[in-house]
C-alpha cells in the first residue's frame, strides 16, 4: 500500500465508531461480585447508577472495595457514547507505519503525542498521556456483540512522561460479557488481572459479577 493513500483520521474514526457503547439512555444496573486473589475470596453486592459512579456493599475490606469500585468504574466510562468530533475534533491523525500488526499513528494538535494502532478496523493499540501518566495498551483478541466490539483480552502498562520507561506492573487482562436485558446490553461478566509480584511470582486477581439486572 502507497502511505501517501492513508488517511488514518478516517480509519481511526471508523475504528473508534465500531467500538460497543450503551445508549445514552442506559439507567446502570446491579449485582453481586466475588473478588478472589490466590486463596483470599470475598463476595458483596454493587449498584452502578446512571452516573457510573459504583456502589459496593456488603464488603468491609477498603482496598477490596477500591479494587471492585475502580473496575466498574473504568468498564462504564468506555461504554459511554461520546461522538468522535466531539473528543478528536483538534486532533490530527499522522502515519508512522503500515505493518502486519496494524496501521500505527501518531496524534498532533490538543493530544500532541498520542498514539495509536487499528488493525481489521479495531484499535489495537493505545498509548495515551491520562493525568500525567501515559497508558499504553495493547489488544490481543475483541468481543464482537454485534453491534460493537469490546476488548477482551490485552495488557496494560504506565510508562513514565519523562524517561518514556515502564513504572508499573505489566497488566494480562482477560473479560468475558454477558447480555442482559431486552435490548441487547453486554455487562463485564467477568476479569482476570494476571501479572508478576515483587517476588516475581504469579499472582491473578479474578472479579465476577453475577445476577445482573438493569435498574429501572
Amino acid at each position: 500500500m502507497i502511505t501517501t493513500e492513508i488517511n488514518c483520521k478516517e480509519i481511526f474514526k471508523n475504528a473508534y465508531e465500531r467500538r460497543y457503547t450503551w445508549d445514552s439512555e442506559f439507567g446502570g444496573y446491579k449485582g453481586k461480585c466475588i473478588f478472589s486473589v490466590n486463596s483470599d475470596i470475598y463476595r458483596g453486592n454493587f449498584v452502578l447508577g446512571k452516573d457510573f459512579k459504583p456502589e459496593i456493599q456488603n464488603i468491609d475490606d477498603e482496598k477490596v472495595v477500591k479494587s471492585i469500585f475502580s473496575q466498574l468504574f473504568e468498564v462504564s466510562i468506555h461504554r459511554v457514547k461520546r461522538e468522535f468530533e466531539e473528543i478528536h475534533s483538534k486532533n490530527y491523525f499522522n502515519l508512522i507505519e503500515d505493518s502486519k500488526s496494524g496501521i500505527k499513528m501518531i496524534v498532533s494538535g490538543k493530544s500532541e503525542g498520542d498514539k495509536y494502532s487499528v488493525k481489521n478496523n479495531c484499535i489495537n493499540m493505545v498509548y495515551r498521556k491520562i493525568h500525567g501518566i501515559i497508558i499504553e495498551i495493547f489488544v490481543q483478541e475483541f468481543f464482537d456483540t454485534g453491534n460493537g466490539f469490546l476488548s477482551k483480552k490485552y495488557t496494560s502498562q504506565q510508562i513514565d512522561p519523562i524517561t518514556l520507561k515502564a513504572n508499573s506492573l505489566k497488566l494480562e487482562y482477560e473479560d468475558s460479557f454477558i447480555n442482559i436485558g431486552s435490548q441487547d446490553i453486554w455487562i463485564l461478566n467477568s476479569r482476570s488481572i494476571k501479572y508478576l509480584n515483587k517476588n516475581q511470582d504469579e499472582e491473578i486477581q479474578k472479579f465476577t459479577f453475577e445476577d445482573l439486572s438493569l435498574l429501572g
